[in-house]
């Protein structure tokens, strides 16, 4: 008898499982139940159809049902819920919602990837017409047909993560005066601030009005709009309003089989990705998993994750034993020319493992050789144990920021050490990269802080320092300093400092700082080597400007 596995849910895991699958074993019967009506398209893609960066929607139909038929024999049955699982007898119920006919379909082993559904918040007035989420090809149709109908020129974005940034931005294209909401004190909560400083810059600077630390409180008509209420006593008019305050798993029907789930309503499942019942697996955003660099658990809606657990459930099915080694949330977000990408923990998360003593790193070196056109810099952050384990990193900038991500997400699977970051050897061109490309030089100033080559202060703890008697010295030339410095600073310029050293105190603790770092790293050499107890301030005034700013 052939074996008989049922998916539920297409999109990145469901359908990834089942091409896999077959690719396995020719001879199993599989069949994908999809709710909507699409099995297989770029959710990714939805805010750039909205905002006509894509056109075409079949552009976003990565495999239609007829694909699955033709090039794998994989029954795709669109427009199709599950309203049920009986585990006893291992069979579905499922309901046609085309014609409401309700089926029961009987299974060997059954895949779970539900997906998550955008958050919406219990507040008055949410359900008006014209408040939107965007999760698949139907909901980016209805954005986009009401702004058409009803020529939107405002629009109001509730949450600045992912999603949001993209749709503030297409909406932004479109022509629209757009607002940001968002509750956090920053745009891209993901991210440590100093590094999401750089997008809403950028945004800001596109005509986008952000306003952080404030929270809707309310909807109501207004003439042809809607106006929102914010916690502050704001208020704000828009002819649309998108919500992107989050999601959460879609595991109402796992729940209700009694398929184990943690306490966030996330399914449970071991590194095989199967379920607590032996013979349900599950996929995707809608499950709990471990991270890869300390194994603890956590969720990540991410489609390369989904994929790959999709193809891990479609190997144990057919018999084999392929592990998932777990996730580090390696993403890019982009908008207006500016690209912020992350891997691993940020120091943000770091602060919440208390247990753990670690190091940060900023540096802000250009993309390319500065002597080839076009260099533009790439602000840097990265995380480190105090044995050397690279934990995490974050980037912002114009151009080569994931790729500088990516590569230190490799390291980081590979359980890499700054000292690896060192020696790596990278492509160079002047138009790609330089000799000591932003990786290496991540690797060398977290090299010298693990040797206590380079002495360094944290700016949290600037002001602590100040007030008890620290003395701040600029090491830019004075034109720079008259430009703009951090309060208390004296200025006294690399060029001149070894005429200037004796001026110095030597019972003072000196805090020394540039615009990146770099020669305030050579002061710092020069003093301590004169006898001096001088600490260099991480990232240099860059990286104050966007903490303070």
């Amino acid at each position: 008898m052939r074996k008989r596995v049922l998916i539920i849910g297409g999109v990145a895991g469901g359908a990834s499982c089942a091409a896999r699958l077959r690719r396995l074993d020719e001879s199993a019967e599989i069949v994908v139940f999809e709710k909507g009506p699409f099995v297989s398209f770029a959710n990714c893609g939805l805010p750039y159809y909205v905002g006509n960066a894509i056109q075409n929607e079949k552009n976003l139909l990565q495999a239609t049902p007829q694909l699955f038929r033709k090039r794998f024999n994989i029954d795709i049955r669109v427009e199709h819920e599950v309203i049920s699982i009986d585990r006893t007898r291992c069979e579905i119920e499922v309901k046609n919602l085309k014609d409401g006919e309700v089926l029961r379909e009987r299974y060997d082993a059954l895949v779970l990837s539900p997906g998550a559904q955008p958050i919406v918040p219990k507040l008055d007035g949410v359900n008006l017409r014209g408040i939107f989420t965007l999760r698949n090809i139907p909901d980016s149709r209805k954005i986009r047909e009401w702004i058409e109908k009803n020529n939107v020129a405002r629009a109001l974005v509730i949450g600045a993560g992912f999603i949001g940034i993209e749709m503030t931005e297409n909406l932004r294209e479109r022509g629209m005066d757009v607002t940001l909401v968002e509750l956090s004190n920053q745009v891209l909560p993901q991210f440590d601030l100093e590094i999401a400083a750089y997008m809403k810059e950028r945004l800001e600077e596109n005509g986008v009005k952000a306003i952080l630390g404030d929270a809707v409180e309310s909807f109501k008509t207004a003439g042809d709009g809607i106006l929102a209420r914010l916690s502050s006593g704001k208020s704000v008019t828009a002819g649309i309003v998108i919500l992107s305050v989050g999601v959460k798993p879609e595991t109402e029907l796992a729940s209700a089989a009694g398929i184990e789930l943690n306490e966030r309503g996330y399914i449970r499942v071991d590194d095989r990705m199967k379920s607590s019942d032996p013979k349900i697996w599950a996929v995707g955003d809608a499950v709990e998993v471990r991270d890869s660099i300390f194994g603890m658990k956590t969720s990540v809606p991410l489609a390369g994750p989904a994929n790959r657990q999709g193809r891990i459930a479609a190997d144990n099915i057919a018999g084999r034993d392929s592990r998932f080694r777990g996730v580090q949330g390696t993403a890019v977000v982009g908008a207006f020319g500016m690209t912020l990408a992350l891997t691993g923990y940020t120091e943000k998360m770091l602060k919440k493992v208390s247990a753990l003593d670690y190091e940060s790193a900023w540096i802000h070196p250009f993309d390319h050789a500065t002597y080839y056109p076009g260099a533009t810099r790439i602000h840097m952050k990265m995380t480190f144990a105090k044995d050397g384990k690279i934990l995490g990193v974050q980037a912002a900038g114009e151009k080569g920021v994931e790729k500088r991500i990516d590569v230190i997400s490799a390291f980081i699977q590979k359980n890499g050490t700054i000292f690896d970051l060192e020696e790596a050897e990278l492509c160079y061109a002047p138009q790609y990269g330089s000799a000591k490309d932003a990786v290496n030089m991540l690797g060398f100033i977290s090299a010298n802080l693990f040797r206590g080559d380079h002495p360094t202060l944290d700016w949290s703890k600037l002001e602590e320092s100040l007030k008890n008697g620290a003395i701040l010295i600029d090491v830019r030339e004075p034109d720079e300093f008259s430009r703009g410095t951090i309060p208390e600073a004296k200025n006294i310029p690399l060029s001149v400092l070894r005429e200037k050293v004796n001026e110095l105190p030597r019972d003072k603790e000196l805090l020394i700082f540039c615009q990146v770092g770099q020669r305030g790293y050579y002061a710092t050499k020069f003093l301590n080597e004169n006898g001096f107890n001088a600490k260099n301030l991480s990232g240099g005034y860059y990286t104050w400007l966007k903490l303070k700013g």
